[in-house]
């Protein structure tokens, strides 16, 4: 199922963003919806300028691991290369880091949660 060189990356916050988008790879990612089962999503305050001048809020979603089995985030799935995923690691604060999860479609995808 993946293409070499290709690599999935989960979005339930602002890297759906066109303009994060735009600003993180130099273009606008093509996606389709899916969700995160086992985790739920609150808010988590931004401390860098850069960071809320591209995104344009300072608050950004963050997500979990939750107790709760019937949690789940939705968001988008989107293939992209691995310097484009480095890119994302740039953009993304030190709030998070980047884990590898299966997503309800079942696909393995790279994504940002609580660090």
């Amino acid at each position: 199922m993946n293409t070499p060189g290709i690599v999935y990356l989960f979005s339930y916050g602002t890297l759906q963003d066109r303009n994060v988008q735009i600003s993180s790879f130099g273009r606008e990612l093509a996606g389709r919806p899916d969700s995160l089962p086992g985790y739920a999503q609150t808010l988590l305050a931004i401390g860098d300028p850069k960071v809320v001048e591209i995104s344009g809020k300072t608050h950004h979603p963050v997500v979990r691991p939750s107790a709760n089995p019937a949690d789940e985030v939705a968001g988008t799935v989107f293939e992209i290369t691995q310097q484009e995923l480095l890119a994302a690691d740039e953009y993304e604060v030190s709030d998070y880091k980047r884990v590898l999860v299966t997503l309800k479609s079942g696909i393995d995808a790279w994504v940002y949660i609580a660090a």
